[in-house]
């Protein structure tokens, strides 16, 4: 079986107050969702239908909040499938987080025109890196839940916009 890349971001597990917010347009950005233990639900469930033992998932940030993280952690996290890498969100705390991600950083470039960040880079910085051949024509992000993203060479990864599902990076990079 080939090992596949997959990327997620902001699943904010057991965060009931996400289901209370407003987007940009003043629209629940997770409106299928009655409780807090359902949306964890949906996120496993697709999270184990999509990737493999062998795979790796690199998560953008805000893997989740509430209390009793560790436990919560060793007793759900850490039994998904698949190698995790972790892009520090906004909402991670690495003294919780670390035992539970082969690696964190602040973001992955892996300089074949790829960087995988939390929030969208600044479209000045985006053309700069490109402008100088150092940077990537693609960024892939979260953070902004279901507000669309900024013009031009982003995607992304937020569960909102994803169907709460980890999103092959192939098809993130294929036009």
């Amino acid at each position: 079986m080939s090992k596949t890349t997959w990327v997620i971001s902001d699943t904010h597990f057991n965060h009931a107050a996400i289901l209370g917010f407003k987007d940009y347009a003043g629209k629940a950005p997770r409106p299928d969702f009655d409780n807090v233990d359902q949306m964890n639900e949906c996120m496993f469930d697709n999270w184990n239908d999509t990737v493999g033992a062998d795979d790796t998932v690199i998560h953008l940030g805000d893997v989740l909040l509430g209390e009793n993280k560790v436990d919560w952690l060793e007793a759900n996290f850490a039994q998904l499938p698949g190698k995790k890498r972790l892009v520090l969100g906004n909402h991670d705390n690495v003294k919780f987080l670390a035992p539970f991600f082969k690696d964190i950083q602040l973001w992955i470039n892996d300089f074949s025109g790829l960087i995988l960040t939390h929030t969208p880079l600044h479209p000045d910085t985006m053309y700069e890196r490109h402008r100088w051949g150092t940077g990537p024509l693609l960024n892939i992000h979260g953070h902004i839940h279901s507000n669309p993203s900024p013009d031009g060479p982003y995607r992304c990864v937020c569960v909102e916009q994803t169907d709460y599902a980890p999103v092959n990076i192939e098809e993130l990079i294929t036009p």
